[in-house]
């Protein structure tokens, strides 16, 4: 391994593009107090099968790396701790990840531009810099291109690489052989990767990663040196939605008279002097209680749903108050898409929250997080991988629940498309294994008689039926009725959901920034929430509904629809308005729109829970519905 002596001198730490990038601020000076020898490369296959001989299993998974002198990917930050432990062994030297300061600085070698470059970076460095759905093999053979004036290669692009440091917001001022903070969720990669848009590979931009994940994107090169000795930063201070939370168990009294409550918003802009990242593109919402008599709820904000600048926000409508708090940070990857969220409290203490995590951006590649809260969301465990592999069948959906035998349940979209169908997750141990039920392989052909192994349509709903069967509706993948046209698809499963069978529901379909919600109310009955169409793509808009007075009327937009005999029929179908006129925004691919007797919200993307009370607390991707079962079956 070839190594190049860094030695001491102060540079200009981050830069000051704001806004995606806002966590390269502050700019600030930093002093490397102490020369250190850096690998010239990225550690390659051969270097690190000396250590780890099982690894050459991995080499060209996914079409990447399979050379002996191309980088090492599919390595966790642990690996690559653990290798630099088994080489300090080995030669009687200290070995270890750099800091990101120490890599930063390597990586300028001198220079004040975006690049070692300069402001551009030559075509010849490149490798399909821009993303790709599904990554194209490129060789990551090190050192093809020139070396910085440092002597050190590869230091923009080829494959990321792990520090040492914790992520963290920086500190302003100067700085000396700064470490990082004391503890935190991600690991600091540094330099970017193939498949990924040029930006991702400047000097100053910060990426991430969970310690305990890897793939094809990810390497490390060595430093040879002592660790410096400088105290790391405290860990960040916990989230607004973190704080002042109540431990008081909550004393729920039932309301049973009718109830429905004119929207108001959940997603609040915080303060743009908080520093939390808040995007124009707020959706994808989930929604729990908490044993205080608080609601919680999470969602995505970002400006492109494919970007890597995604995080999940939350907030609070804490018990006896009328308002929701500010949107404030609940999860977060540098630089990695996170779509995909579910919240669910298991009604024995314990609070869980699944989220989808992405290789890069897009949302086809994406591993499965969980982290679970025994103090109604005070604080959370640290983040387990549950389905390590980035994938497809990862896009987590809202409205996990638990079956009658005690297993928790999460849905997940089978493909990125807007159809393909939705796979299904089960866990009998509380979350400490998952496993896919399904043994059929999955069908293309969704058609009414049909069977396949994944329920039919995207953003699925399921609920259990009372004598085991799973039911499920989803979006698109719509199946024929003879006597009504394209129905939203229905899949019943007999078997645990190894095996699905589909047919056509009775309900119109939906499609594009539409998500239903199906689930069983306290009380017994079936609940769906849906939309009577998709504006500007069905040739038939509105349902059907029976006024107070007996009259059939035709409404438009967001309903509600009850069943008493487990899914057969659904007596009761109620547009969700209370009939006064108002203008509501509703957020992402909804915007603006005019409620009223007849119409109500168009679109959005729909969560729901119930609480104790019995009140039906629903969700859309900007606004926040209370209504009761007793005002459901109101004429």
């Amino acid at each position: 391994m070839q190594l190049v002596e860094i030695r001491p001198g102060t540079f200009e730490m981050g830069s000051n593009r704001g806004k995606e990038d806002a966590d390269e601020s502050p700019v600030h000076p930093v002093t490397i107090t102490a020369a250190f020898k850096m690998s010239a490369t990225e550690v390659t296959n051969k270097q690190y099968e000396a250590f780890d001989p099982a690894h050459k299993n991995l080499r060209g998974k996914n079409g990447f790396s399979l050379k002996d002198d191309e980088a090492v990917v599919f390595v966790s930050y642990e690996e690559a701790v653990a290798f630099c432990a088994w080489l300090s062994r080995r030669e009687g030297k200290p070995y270890r990840l750099p800091t990101e300061a120490e890599w930063e600085y390597a990586c300028r070698a001198g220079t004040t531009t975006d690049y070692n470059t300069g402001n551009e970076l030559p075509a010849a460095y490149q490798k399909l810099q821009h993303t790709n759905r599904t990554p194209v093999p490129v060789s990551l053979q090190v050192a093809q291109t020139p070396p910085n004036a440092w002597g050190l290669y590869d230091m923009h692009g080829n494959v990321e690489e792990w520090c040492s440091d914790w992520y963290g917001p920086y500190l302003p001022g100067a700085q000396k052989d700064p470490v990082g903070r004391q503890t935190g969720m991600s690991r600091v990669t540094r330099g970017g990767s193939h498949n990924t848009p040029v930006r991702f590979l400047r000097s100053a931009n910060r990426q991430g990663m969970l310690p305990e994940d890897k793939h094809w994107l990810t390497g490390f090169r060595v430093v040879q040196g002592h660790m410096p000795k400088s105290r790391p930063i405290a860990a960040e201070p916990l989230p607004a939605n973190s704080l002042q939370v109540s431990q008081q168990k909550y004393a729920w009294k039932k309301e049973t008279q009718p109830l429905f409550e004119a929207p108001i918003a959940y997603v609040i802009k915080p303060d743009s002097s908080l520093g939390i990242p808040f995007y124009k593109h707020n959706h994808c919402p989930a929604i729990t209680w908490c044993p205080n008599g608080d609601l919680l709820a999470a969602w995505f904000s970002t400006n492109a749903e494919s970007g890597r600048e995604m995080v999940i926000l939350a907030s609070r409508l804490r018990a006896g108050q009328k308002n929701w708090d500010t949107a404030s940070l609940f999860f977060a990857v540098p630089d990695r898409n996170t779509t995909g969220t579910s919240l669910l409290y298991d009604e024995k203490g314990t609070l869980y929250h699944i989220n989808g995590l992405e290789a890069a951006g897009d949302w086809q590649n994406l591993a499965m997080v969980m982290r679970t809260s025994r103090n109604n969301g005070a604080s959370w465990s640290k983040p387990v991988l549950i389905a390590p592999e980035h994938a497809k069948r990862h896009q987590v959906i809202a409205g996990s629940f638990i079956t009658r035998e005690g297993w928790l349940v999460q849905l997940c979209d089978a493909d990125p498309s807007s159809r393909g169908g939705t796979a299904m997750f089960i866990s009998k141990d509380k979350g400490d294994h998952w496993t896919t039920p399904y043994t059929l392989p999955a069908t293309p052909l969704y058609q009414n008689g049909a069977t396949g192994g994944l329920i039919a349509g995207i953003h699925a709903g399921m609920v259990q039926l009372k004598d085991g069967r799973l039911l499920a509706l989803g979006r698109n993948d719509n199946i024929k009725s003879d006597s009504l046209g394209d129905r939203m698809p229905m899949s019943i499963s007999n078997d645990g959901g190894a095996s699905w069978q589909y047919a056509p529901s009775m309900f119109p379909p939906i499609n594009s920034g539409q998500r239903l919600v199906l689930r069983r109310l306290n009380e017994g009955p079936l609940l769906l929430v849906s939309f009577t169409h998709s504006p500007g793509k069905s040739n038939v808009e509105g349902m059907d509904f029976t006024g107070p007075n007996g009259e059939v009327y035709k409404g438009y937009g967001l309903y509600a629809a009850l069943s008493y005999d487990e899914g057969k029929t659904w007596p009761v179908k109620k547009l969700l308005t209370d009939g006064k006129m108002r203008q509501l925004n509703g957020g992402a691919w909804t915007g603006l729109f005019t409620m009223d007797s007849t119409h109500a919200e168009p679109k959005g993307y729909l969560a729901a829970t119930q609480t104790p009370d019995n009140v039906i607390h629903l969700l859309s991707s900007n606004l926040y519905y209370r209504f009761t079962l007793a005002w459901l079956q109101l004429p």
